[in-house]
């Protein structure tokens, strides 16, 4: 089993959302919503491009901005982090079947870290942060790290998803995808099978998106 974290196992988009804003005004300026919807799911770099091309100022210093960010979201992580519905609860049956588990995040490692106070860094098996890889979602090496990693085959992983970004690289990387959108909808495909929610969710659903028992 394969989990994005932001907006798929935790609610973590409103925070991002919030640090987002802030920086815009803090560069005298207001990110826009459409600015702001396309970068979910993407790394921390092309998030500050996406975000400076949005306020106008595309001169800015993308590290001076990601570390804004950094700092500020890891404030926002210690006291404002929650699950999302039903993510806790499969997550918990996942790990009591014994399958192996990977958190595959476009985030960095130090907010990670402290996101996994909340996760329970017993939880996984294997993470995969978006600073420890070469190319970043959408691009499939996230998803085939992980498996690597968990020393499963990348076809018999159920990767689960909330954004478009996400979805495309579990899909390129060969893994079943189980979509749940959070902040921004995601098109119908191939392979991809789509929920409201985590709510519902169980092993016997994960099995059949493989034709067989999970991996």
């Amino acid at each position: 089993m394969l989990f994005d974290m932001d907006g798929t196992l935790v609610d973590s988009e409103k925070l991002w959302d919030v640090a987002l804003r802030e920086l815009a005004a803090e560069y005298g300026a207001t990110l826009s919503d459409a600015g702001r919807r396309a970068m979910i799911g993407t790394s921390m770099a092309e998030a500050m491009r996406i975000l400076h091309d949005d306020l106008g100022q595309p001169t800015r210093d993308p590290l001076a901005s990601a570390a804004w960010i950094d700092a500020r979201i890891l404030e926002l992580f210690r006291t404002g982090l929650r699950w999302r519905p039903g993510a806790l609860a499969l997550l918990r049956a996942v790990r009591a079947a014994g399958i192996p588990t990977a958190l595959v995040t476009s985030s960095r490692r130090p907010l990670v870290e402290v996101a996994l106070d909340t996760l329970g860094r017993d939880s996984f098996d294997a993470v995969v942060c978006g600073d420890e890889v070469d190319a970043a979602k959408p691009h499939p090496e996230p998803y085939l790290t992980a498996a690597r990693l968990l020393g499963v085959p990348i076809a018999r992983c159920v990767a689960i998803e909330d954004s478009p970004t996400g979805v495309a690289s579990a899909l390129a990387a060969g893994a079943a995808v189980l979509a749940v959108p959070a902040e921004v909808p995601i098109a119908a495909a191939d392979g991809v099978h789509q929920m409201e929610s985590l709510t519902g969710a169980d092993l016997e659903l994960l099995a059949a998106l493989l034709g067989g028992p999970p991996a």
